[in-house]
């Protein structure tokens, strides 16, 4: 009896032996398994990736059409970049799409803030090159503030601003004064236009996006004001398009109306050309 007793701690450290015999195999196997699936590493944190191979999990580079932003939409496939052989579906490189900040000058960005301050309805549109013409960043102008503007304007963001101040300053005050009511719409003929000056083979400042003709001014009231030369007795009218032109000359280095030539006899053009000297051209 006392030698059954004494045989049973042997046979106990025997069988723990065995168990841990056991589980040293199990995790040998496991180990071998998981290594034969994958090229690299076991216990580093950078996956095995077959350079070259194709991944649905990571996104094409974003397409945009500029200056006209929009979410990036990630579909198709992208290759792997063989100097990044660690870029996987577990472990992806994204880089954040550019922001509309970071896509354009600082003063185009500053002068965007400055339209949103003057509540100028806008669009930033695609650049513009046709020849010596074009617009690097344009933006379409619909309004400004509660005032209309018809056709949508295709501008400078400078010119846009010019203007947009002007209206708010300038001309929807006359337009009270004058007739006591606001401005409805703002009806332009011309904003960017690849042409050259008439008679002179110059480019104009159409074809830069830096000028705009307006045709008529219509009020809250009812009234459309058509900027052709009034009449003989038409006085209100008159001194209305007078200040239109005379205010215009603080604000815009070229105010071209009726009574200049043919050519604008139905129509204000203001534009914002660099002169030297700070020239201003105001008839």
């Amino acid at each position: 009896m006392a030698g059954r007793l004494g045989a049973m701690p042997a046979m106990a450290r025997q069988n723990n032996r065995a168990r841990s015999v056991a589980a040293r195999l199990v995790m040998l196997l496991a180990i071998a398994a998981v290594s034969a699936c994958n090229t690299g590493d076991v216990f580093a944190l950078q996956p095995a990736v077959d350079v070259g191979s194709q991944t649905a999990a990571v996104p094409e580079t974003p397409q945009y059409s500029a200056p006209q932003y929009s979410a990036p939409q990630y579909t198709g496939m992208q290759r792997l970049v063989p100097s990044n052989p660690y870029m996987t579906a577990a472990y992806p490189r994204m880089d954040e799409p550019m922001s509309p900040a970071e896509q354009m000058p600082q003063s185009e960005v500053d002068c965007r803030n400055e339209l949103r301050r003057l509540g100028v309805v806008y669009t930033d549109v695609q650049p513009i090159h046709e020849g010596q013409c074009g617009i690097d960043y344009p933006v379409r102008v619909s309004a400004i503030g509660s005032v209309g503007m018809k056709p949508a304007a295709t501008l400078t963001c400078n010119m846009a601003a010019t203007f947009a101040t002007w209206t708010r300053n300038e001309l929807v005050p006359a337009a009270r004064w004058r007739y006591f009511s606001g401005v409805k719409t703002i009806h332009q003929g011309s904003s960017y236009s690849c042409r050259n000056i008439a008679g002179e083979g110059v480019l104009s400042e159409h074809g830069k996006g830096n000028a705009l003709d307006v045709m008529s001014i219509e009020l809250n009231n009812g009234d459309d004001i058509d900027v052709r030369k009034p009449g003989l007795f038409a006085f209100r009218t008159r001194g209305f398009l007078n200040n239109v032109r005379a205010d215009g000359c603080q604000y815009f280095t070229t105010v071209l109306g009726p009574g200049y030539n043919y050519d604008h006899r139905n129509h204000f053009h203001f534009d914002i050309k660099n002169r030297r000297s700070g020239y201003r051209a105001c008839r």
